[in-house]
């Protein structure tokens, strides 16, 4: 029997503790690792790659909510929302989460979420867009042994590296969790290179170099390379045509 792997994300030690321990009578279920919170949860999700995730709903700085939304639709686990707020199932999770559960969980009916895992393709995700946030206000970020929450407004650019995924600020730097396709799909940055996206908004000068290069000059003065792939759509964007 195929065990499915799974990682709960709970910021209550208690209520973490109390479902892992009722996940622990099940075969079909190896509980990886746990989070105290959203921004943890996202780094572990990444690492990990589970088959589930059981998320709660109601966290301090990023709720359950929320990180759905900071998850790469390709590599997106089943998710079960646990909450303690009935409003919340039936009004967003019934129709569309994989499942959700009422605290205190109820050992009869976690059995049934897990036998409809069991039974479930785990290749498949469901489609969140319907309570997933359209767009991120805010991107987690962890630099020099802290995490830190920058508002998506104050980004100048973001770009990957073999390091992973950073976002600039006109003062800060930081590595976030999110993938540069999330940060483009949810945010107003948009590609200007392959590697780059960058803040309209923060741009203050555009070189124009050989080959159809060019290269943008920030408000806080980072160079940001431009393709000629994105050239075009980014003079448009812009109103140059």
């Amino acid at each position: 029997m195929t065990r499915l792997t799974a990682i709960v994300i709970d910021d209550e030690l208690f209520a973490r503790e109390e479902l892992i321990e009722l996940l622990s009578e099940f075969d079909q279920i190896e509980i990886i690792d746990q989070a105290s919170n959203a921004i943890e949860g996202l780094k572990k999700i990444n690492q990990h790659k589970p088959d589930v995730v059981f998320l709660d709903i109601q966290m301090p700085q990023i709720t359950g909510i929320e990180l759905l939304s900071m998850l790469d639709p390709d590599t997106m686990p089943n998710v079960v929302f646990v909450t303690a707020y009935d409003q919340y199932a039936i009004q967003a999770f019934e129709d569309n989460a994989f499942d959700y559960l009422l605290k205190p969980v109820d050992p009869c009916r976690l059995a049934k979420t897990v036998k409809r895992l069991n039974k479930r393709d785990t290749t498949q995700t469901e489609s969140f867009d319907p309570i997933a946030p359209p767009t991120l206000d805010q991107i987690p970020c962890s630099g020099h042994n802290r995490i830190v929450i920058i508002a998506t407004k104050d980004v100048e650019f973001a770009y990957s590296d073999l390091s992973g995924v950073h976002v600039q600020t006109a003062t800060q730097k930081a590595t976030s969790q999110l993938t540069l396709k999330v940060i483009e799909d949810k945010t107003s940055l948009i590609r200007c290179h392959r590697q780059f996206l960058v803040n309209v908004k923060a741009i203050k000068e555009i070189k124009l170099l050989e080959n159809g290069l060019a290269e943008i000059i920030t408000q806080s003065d980072h160079p940001i390379p431009v393709s000629r792939r994105y050239l075009k759509a980014l003079k448009e964007t812009l109103g140059f045509h």
